[in-house]
């Protein structure tokens, strides 16, 4: 997820908040989404994970 796509210098801070959330939950429900066609339950998103990169994990 990059946040340029998501976000930009001309938006808010009301905005960006916004639109952080609304992508966080686009990310929740694609991940329940993919789990369930595998036939498995998705974990809820940890919010955290989207501050560090994949080696940081």
């Amino acid at each position: 997820m990059q946040a340029s796509t998501i976000i930009n210098d001309n938006m808010t801070l009301e905005e960006k908040l916004a639109a952080i959330d609304q992508a966080m939950a686009n990310a929740q429900a694609q991940a329940a989404e993919d789990a369930s066609a595998r036939g498995q339950t998705a974990a809820p998103l940890d919010p955290a994970d989207l501050t560090m990169c994949d080696s940081c994990q």
